[in-house]
């Protein structure tokens, strides 16, 4: 039973759930989960654009995407790069700023609640990215640069700073599954977070370090590659290990 008050219980139906349960169709289903509602011009915009667009190799496949693409999302700013391959749940909660690229085979998903995600100006997303608000917003800063196979997923709240530099296989946030109970399997007693993650400005992730949910990392902090951050850690602290340790303050 989740009773601390750093604890918050997640109300959130299991996928499975989701996708096999309800009176509603197939179709409505696919619908709710991929587009956000069941509106057929919806429906049939994202369909047309995603199957004859989404996997068009070359500057071709780059321009098409830049000068359609945007009627999916709920804002888009001047010059957004897409590679091919993207796959994009509910991109009507899906917000990017100016000169936004986001290379091949990533997923953005807002597909859990409709705070949605937001990307700064000028953010880059690297390739088999997963950007997902599981049940709380996502907000990434300008000219923050994301590595290669990152995973962003949010549970309590995701919030990232303005130039930040994530290497290549990080892990941000996520939840937690409740455990106590024998007699349950543990993917039915539930999940919680303990909150929302904040990384400040001009932070630096090592490739493959790991941020768990409910954590704050201050401005201009280095993390090593590898680490784990499991306590918060004040501005311009350099942290490296399993647990994340404070290794030094950076000097100005």
């Amino acid at each position: 039973m989740i009773s601390s008050p750093d604890k918050q219980l997640i109300q959130k139906t299991p996928l499975s759930e989701q996708l096999n349960q309800g009176d509603s169709s197939a179709l409505a289903k696919y619908q709710t989960k991929v587009i956000g509602n069941t509106k057929f011009w919806a429906f049939a915009l994202y369909e047309i654009l995603i199957v004859f667009l989404g996997d068009i190799p070359g500057a071709i496949g780059y321009l098409l995407r830049k000068k359609l693409y945007p009627i999916l999302f709920r804002e888009t700013g001047s010059g957004p790069i897409l590679g091919k391959g993207i796959t994009l749940r509910c991109p009507s909660r899906i917000t990017l700023g100016t000169g936004v690229a986001i290379d091949d085979y990533g997923l953005l998903d807002a597909s859990g609640t409709e705070a949605g995600i937001t990307l700064g100006d000028h953010v880059i997303v690297s390739r088999n990215c997963v950007i997902q608000n599981k049940t709380a917003a996502i907000t990434i800063g300008n000219h923050t640069d994301i590595g290669c196979n990152t995973i962003i997923s949010s549970s309590g709240g995701i919030t990232i700073g303005k130039s930040v530099l994530i290497a290549g296989n990080c892990y941000i946030g996520g939840g937690r599954y409740i455990t106590e109970r024998l007699d349950l399997p543990m993917m039915q007693q539930g999940v919680y977070t303990k909150g929302t993650v904040t990384i400040g400005d001009d932070v630096w992730l090592g490739a493959g370090a790991t941020v768990l949910d409910g954590i704050q990392i201050g401005n201009g902090c280095i993390i090593g590659a590898g680490a784990i951050v499991t306590k918060n850690l004040p501005d311009y602290t350099v942290a490296i290990g399993v647990p994340a340790k404070v290794v030094r303050q950076r000097q100005g």
